[in-house]
């Protein structure tokens, strides 16, 4: 057959080289075309007495990211439509035979009776590393750029393909284990120090060193397959495996409350395949993953965490006959806490940034910001001391607007008021130059309104960071009425330029994220009124799947800010646009008690002095409203399901007025934007793999119990009426694989 994915050399010593180099990629990926392709030189390998050994590597910059889940995700379209058509016993079947085929190709490898050496120049994730792992030796480059890991586990899956079983038998089972459900993608140091890489090399030494492995310690069968082999880790049933997996299903019970059914198997095949001989334990391996490949959380998080999330990244929405935006300075207008943080990933994305406030010392404040960051990136091994040297260089502070007069970009960050930000608008647009845009990062006000205070308002869009900037993946793009396509291509070019993930929106009072976060936060404030416990509120809040409880996601953004909000609010619309228990509670957590949040040590949790203590629920919250009598009559699942339909509820209303146009930017907006449980796929997942109708028939109940802003908006009732799906009316028309344009 004509090898396209690979190439296949032999030298005069019998030494196979095999580089893996798609063509039309920059990535190399397994799909079906690359397993066959491999799995024809593998047989070369075993069968070919002129080959005496074989070193695997890549052509590219990277490794592989793994295999193609694009493949994957149209593999489940086919199962759950043969399924549905009544086929199910045969679609199982062949999802079965089609998930084992990677797993057995590796496996014919690691037993081809010669020896193979993985030569790993740059990142190796998922299936690829499976591949290296199936190697009977595995070198790394020495290079900023290299990462290994199996990352499975964020898109709802386990390693498919032997990672469980053959890293469970290199590293101890303690490491093992914590590495596979975090999904961690580790610098070569560290995977060497586990056991997972023999050596790490300089780059330029990368192949001169597997041609050393193959001649000097050659290993032609894996130690697994070796009489008498020990792994890393104790025996399940010993005095030391007894202490180790009750501690590991109590940490998998406290990280993610059951909620993801990839890594429950993953624990599942790692405790049993220990106890197996090793071919056995690859069976009960690829069992799991193909039981797991069934389920709902696994289409969810590959449709929107990996599927979605490429096609937003490469800018699905950025207008295409606008040319590339030549970004080279950006002007950032407030130095304050995000005005720091948006400066620091600028700068780190090589663009010459200026940082102006109200006067110079305020500006150096927010450079001092920016160094301290940077410093504590150095400090943890993220960020070289001459990268750190180098950025904070491209930042010039001070309070002289005539730094606009060469900015490609202004981004405006004071303070949150209309005032302020009006005032700033058009100070900036009377020193800009006539072809440069203004991105507004406020997280409420409406961008249409903002500008009017400019003279050029198809010049002005929104650019909404997350806090902390630097951690936060997310940036909202809010498009005014009269936002031009040139400002919308420059503010989506300056997201990748920072390698973020953006959404586009159009204009609301709240946008879309800011919106739906808020119903998630007013519920627990809604919740205490009621009556509920703070600790129950919080607790119920994270076995739903949220990252934080709502209070303490409040004391995270600022209570002060969102009385701001609130009084915004009710200022613009009337005073019942706020509901009453929510506004008097942060009334009085403001005005009568002047709890801030975590910014002052004091919100709905104190703040310890010291960062090595524990933040503790506020025991005065009962003196504003008292918990109920009888506790044990709230139902915690009830509570649970407040909070993910009241978001969920919120983003349909968005969808049906056309805040949102696009099911990805709902999805991957939510999980990334303000943390909705990414085993649900993201808020309009949570509603589709539920069903409409089924959706609408709790919100029902809801209302009744709980009150009118429950009630299910009219695109919801339309959906469960004619059978239908946000997906299945709005779903987008996939994107061209990589390969394919």
């Amino acid at each position: 057959m004509t090898i396209l994915a690979f190439r296949l050399d032999v030298d005069q010593d019998g030494v196979a080289t095999v580089t893996w180099d798609m063509p039309g990629r920059s990535m190399n990926v397994f799909d079906l075309a690359a397993m066959d392709e491999l799995g024809s030189i593998v047989e070369r390998i075993a069968t070919e007495a002129t080959i005496t050994g074989a070193i695997i590597t890549s052509g590219k910059e990277t490794f592989s990211g793994g295999a193609d889940l694009n493949m994957l995700d149209r593999l489940l379209g086919d199962f759950r439509a043969a399924a549905a058509a009544g086929h199910r016993e045969a679609a199982i079947e062949r999802l079965y035979a089609e998930t084992f085929r990677l797993g057995d190709l590796f496996r014919r490898l690691e037993t081809c009776g010669k020896p193979v050496v993985a030569a790993i120049n740059g990142t190796c994730l998922g299936g690829a590393f499976e591949l290296a792992l199936a190697c009977h030796g595995r070198i790394a480059a020495d290079h900023d750029k290299v990462r290994v890991g199996l990352p499975e586990v964020r898109v709802g899956l386990l390693p498919g393909a032997g990672g469980t079983q053959r890293v469970a038998r290199l590293v101890n089972t303690q490491d093992a284990l914590t590495m596979l459900l975090k999904g961690e993608a580790l610098r070569p140091s560290k995977a060497k120090a586990l056991g997972l890489l023999d050596a790490v090399v300089p780059a330029d030494d990368l192949l001169p060193a597997a041609r050393r492995w193959l001649r000097e310690t050659p290993r032609k069968v894996a130690r697994w397959d070796e009489d008498g082999f020990k792994g890393a880790g104790p025996k399940v049933f010993s005095p030391q495996g007894f202490a180790v997996w009750p501690a590991v299903n109590a940490h998998y019970r406290k990280e993610t409350f059951d909620n993801y059914p990839g890594a429950r198997a993953l624990l599942s095949a790692v405790f049993e395949g220990l106890q197996l001989p090793f071919d056995q334990a690859l069976k009960v391996e690829q069992r799991y993953f193909a039981q797991v490949i069934q389920t709902d959380e696994a289409a969810a998080m590959i449709r929107s965490l990996f599927v979605s999330l490429q096609e937003l990244n490469k800018l699905a929405r950025r207008p295409a006959e606008v040319a590339p935006t030549a970004l080279r300075k950006v002007a950032i207008l407030g130095a304050g806490f995000m005005g720091a943080g948006i400066a620091a990933v600028a700068a780190r994305a090589g663009l010459a940034v200026a940082l102006l406030d109200r006067d110079a010392a305020s500006a150096a404040k927010g450079k001092e910001t920016v160094a301290a960051s940077l410093q504590k990136a150095v400090s943890r091994g993220k960020l070289a001391d001459t990268d750190r040297a180098a950025t904070l260089a491209r930042i010039e502070a001070g309070d002289d607007f005539a730094a606009l007069a060469d900015a490609d970009l202004v981004i405006e960050a004071v303070f949150e008021d209309r005032a302020t930000k009006e005032a700033v608008i058009a100070r900036a647009f009377a020193a800009m130059r006539p072809d440069a845009v203004l991105g507004s990062n406020t997280s409420t006000l409406p961008i249409t309104s903002l500008a009017a205070a400019a003279p050029r308002p198809r010049d002005v869009i929104g650019i909404h960071f997350f806090s902390p900037v630097e951690k936060m993946m997310l940036v909202e793009v809010i498009l005014a009425k009269k936002t031009s396509d040139r400002a919308l291509a420059a503010a989506l070019d300056f997201v990748r330029l920072i390698r973020k993930t953006p959404i586009v929106v159009n204009d609301s009072r709240g946008f879309y994220t800011s919106r739906v976060v808020t119903t998630y936060i007013a519920e627990g404030h809604l919740m205490l009124a009621e009556g509920v416990p703070p600790a129950m509120i919080e607790n119920a809040a994270r076995m739903a799947g949220m990252p934080v409880g709502p209070l303490a996601l409040n004391d995270e953004v600022a209570i002060d800010l969102t009385l701001r909000i609130m009084d915004a609010t009710r200022k613009d619309l009337g005073e019942t646009a706020v509901p009453e228990a929510p506004y008097r509670l942060i009334a009085a957590m403001v005005n009568d008690h002047g709890r801030l949040g975590r910014k002052n040590g004091k919100g709905f949790y104190d703040y310890p002095d010291s960062p090595a203590g524990r933040k503790r629920l506020w025991p005065g919250l009962a003196d504003i409203y008292a918990p109920r009598a009888d506790v044990e009559a709230i139902g915690v699942a009830e509570l649970k399901e407040r909070f993910l339909a009241i978001m969920a509820l919120e983003t349909a209303r968005c969808y049906e007025e056309r805040v949102l146009t696009d099911v990805r930017e709902a999805d991957v907006g939510s999980i990334l934007g303000y943390g909705f449980p990414p085993f649900t796929g993201g808020t309009l997942s949570y509603i589709d793999f539920l069903g409409p109708g089924t959706f609408v028939r709790r919100l029902a109940a809801l209302t009744r119990r709980h009150g009118a802003r429950f009630r299910p908006n009219r695109l919801l009732r339309e959906l469960a009426r004619s059978n239908e799906t946000f997906y299945g009316r709005f779903g987008p028309p996939r994107a061209a694989a990589d390969g394919d344009k």
